[in-house]
């Protein structure tokens, strides 16, 4: 960026190497961290409401000085209470905080205090409690938190917003001038935007909420553009390589539809058509085919599969899980007992083959004596090569990376690539993610699918749904109870789920076949139980969140989620969709009390609609993108402040520019854009490779 970017913060004025560690602890290791550590909101401290004014039950910033401050043991909860009054002037008001007792020292000799919080009325008087606080001691402190919009920082214990502030103004006099911009000048011009000096500056101490408002959309303007950029660049330098052409006439396309006892939907048909004409051109193939569970992706997929056969090619599909690899090879395996797919030769590849048994699939690959191979990441290992591999499918991308994405593809001679995800994913993200790809959309339901009825019972009621459950079985249902596993208190969580496990099987379903799966068992353990489950040898399977794993029941269409409020919505949806498979109607009962506004947004809509990309759009506006895939998924954990989600006209803008200028210089050649390509070989080096591998 410029030559004071790598300096160390500990040089900055008021840092020194003790609150270095401080703020290595907030990712602050550099003055450009410094530039790019931005506020998580702003307070308007230009015009304070007055203390008689304040609005009863609302947030708001007050300032005072202090009258009164104390310490004290509550006898009746015997917390510790710290209680400050304030005076402005025009009233007062009463702050109070628990368990905090070195705020007593904290408050000592303070001149006026900023308090923000919930303003509440108790015994005719006006209070908050445990507000976020802040001294002035100075005119410096009144200069950056008084009188003016002031940012308001994420912290690490041990930091004050004033200490904050400070180092960030000091670091912005002293290093300002040398911030370089990075977007290209005719960008700048052209979108009407700010240089990068004032455009850093105006996001930490705006004079209004308009320059903030500016500045923001120009950093993220040049974040999203860059971003943009390089996966453009990624899909170019696939798509401009020769590819396979494949000859598919209109007759196989309606023997293929034909094929099956049932009908396609059209969402189907649609998406054949694409995948066709994609499969018939020169160049490779890059595509994704998002539906809901249970849409219907397999069929689509298969298309592609057959169209490669009859050119004389070979397919691969590969799964996140061994369970769904199975599930895969199960349920082609019964479409090829049909007359077109007679003589498709298919392989599984799992974990526990016999080495002789696996060498003996892995030298009949090489032949060309299988057509369709179906596995998990085995697929990519270096032992496995292909005759003429032309068509690839890849299952639930976001469980693979990008890299392992263009592993696979390398064993054929730039094969066609089908991405498929069952978590419908609203097009904001879609762009943002999977920006190098063309998208297919499965937003319709095979005929004949049973529907799915959701309720929500509170835990004391938990004795009546396991009589529901009962009642469903003894009429020949199998039912579901799945317990949340959270990474931090796992060891507790499975212990809980164990012993519901234990006093069910004794208590409420003790003349029922009940069993336990998790995700400390055994890979082979669980493939197991699900195998009983499925061949109708067990009525309730107790899970953790293992069955998330799309493995088909058509026989369960009873579900309970026990406390419900601790899954993210999108995890809550996929479950449900294990659900309902036949053609019987389905019941899914959650169990569990909300006790955050976001846990009742998420079950609200998870009552309110069984579709998918109504639900993910939910749960984007509940938990923004970062959560919705975790955040090691490439291209969210690429944006470091830009939203996608709400920003979506300035993520087209930038794409727009992106692909105009991608399409002139397609490997940035030319002088003009030999920047350009460093900034993306310095933020994004792994994107980068690709292409010049390419």
């Amino acid at each position: 960026m410029h030559s004071g970017a790598n300096v160390s913060v500990q040089y900055v004025k008021g840092v020194g190497p003790a609150r270095k560690k401080l703020f290595m602890q907030l990712g602050i290791e550099t003055i450009e961290d410094f530039f790019y550590f931005f506020p998580r909101r702003y307070e308007d401290r230009r015009h304070l409401t007055p203390v008689a004014e304040l609005k009863i039950g609302e947030f708001q910033t007050v300032c005072g000085k202090v009258l009164a401050s104390e310490s004290r043991r509550s006898w009746y909860t015997k917390k510790h209470v710290s209680e400050l009054i304030l005076d402005d002037g025009s009233g007062r008001l009463t702050c109070i905080w628990f368990n905090q007792p070195y705020l007593e020292k904290y408050f000592q000799g303070a001149k006026q205090v900023v308090c923000y919080g919930r303003v509440e009325m108790y015994k005719n008087r006006l209070q908050m409690i445990s507000p976020e606080y802040e001294l002035i001691n100075s005119e410096e402190d009144e200069s950056l938190s008084l009188k003016r919009i002031v940012p308001i920082y994420p912290l690490t214990r041990g930091m004050t917003q004033r200490y904050l502030r400070k180092t960030i103004k000091s670091c912005l006099d002293k290093y300002k001038d040398q911030l370089h911009d990075e977007l290209p000048v005719f960008l700048r011009n052209k979108h009407k935007l700010a240089n990068i000096k004032r455009s850093i500056s105006n996001i930490h101490f705006p004079e209004s909420f308009e320059d903030q408002e500016a500045a923001m959309r120009r950093v993220s303007f040049e974040e999203f553009f860059f971003f943009q950029m390089s996966v453009i660049l990624r899909r170019l330098s696939i798509t401009h390589k020769p590819g396979i052409s494949h000859k598919i006439s209109d007759s196989f396309v309606l023997s293929f539809i034909d094929s099956f006892a049932f009908k396609l939907t059209s969402a189907q048909k649609k998406a054949i058509r694409e995948i066709r004409q994609d499969m018939e051109k020169g160049h490779p193939m890059l595509r994704l085919l998002q539906g809901d569970v249970g849409s219907g992706k397999t069929i689509v997929a298969l298309f592609g599969v057959m169209a490669a056969f009859k050119n004389g090619c070979q397919s691969a599909i590969m799964a996140p899980t061994e369970i769904l690899a199975a599930q895969h090879y199960e349920k082609i395996l019964s479409f090829s007992k049909e007359g077109l797919f007679n003589n498709l030769r298919i392989a599984l590849i799992t974990s526990n083959l016999k080495e002789a048994e696996k060498e003996k699939k892995y030298q009949e690959i090489k032949e060309g004596k299988i057509d369709l191979v179906i596995g998990t990441h085995a697929l990519i290992s270096q032992d496995l090569n292909f005759k003429k591999l032309s068509f690839v499918v890849i299952d639930e991308q976001h469980k693979f990376g990008v890299r392992q994405r263009a592993l696979l593809t390398e064993k054929g001679s730039n094969s066609d690539v089908l991405i498929m995800t069952a978590t419908p994913i609203p097009r904001t993200l879609c762009i943002t993610l999977y920006g190098d790809l063309d998208v297919s959309v499965l937003d319709e339901m095979p005929p004949g699918r049973g529907k799915i009825k959701t309720v929500l019972y509170k835990s004391e009621q938990s004795s009546a749904v396991y009589e529901l459950v009962r009642n469903k079985v003894k009429e020949g249902n199998q039912a579901y109870i799945v317990y949340p596993i959270i990474e931090e208190s796992e060891t507790l969580d499975l212990k809980a789920a164990q012993t519901m496990f234990k006093q069910l099987q004794k208590n409420e379903f003790k003349d029922l076949r009940v069993e336990l799966v998790h995700g400390q068992l055994k890979k082979d353990q669980t493939q197991k139980v699900m195998e009983k489950f499925r061949n109708k040898e067990i009525d309730v399977l107790i899970a953790t969140t293992v069955v998330e794993v799309g493995v088909d029941v058509p026989n369960a269409n009873v579900m309970v989620i026990e406390h419900a409020e601790r899954f993210g919505l999108s995890q809550l949806h996929q479950l449900r969709g294990r659900i309902g498979r036949g053609s019987q109607d389905a019941l899914c009962i959650l169990i569990g009390e909300p006790v955050t506004p976001e846990a009742s947004q998420r079950l609200k809509a998870l009552l309110s609609t069984t579709d998918g990309f109504k639900i993910a759009q939910q749960d984007l506006l509940i938990r923004g993108p970062g959560s919705f895939f975790g955040r090691h998924q490439h291209g969210l954990n690429e944006l470091k402040f830009a939203n996608p989600i709400t920003q979506l006209d300035i993520l087209e803008l930038a794409r727009r520019e992106a692909i105009e200028l991608t399409q002139q210089d397609p490997k940035l050649e030319s002088s003009i854009n030999q920047p350009v390509k460093e900034i993306i070989r310095k933020r994004y080096p792994t994107y980068l490779a690709m292409v010049e591998a390419g």
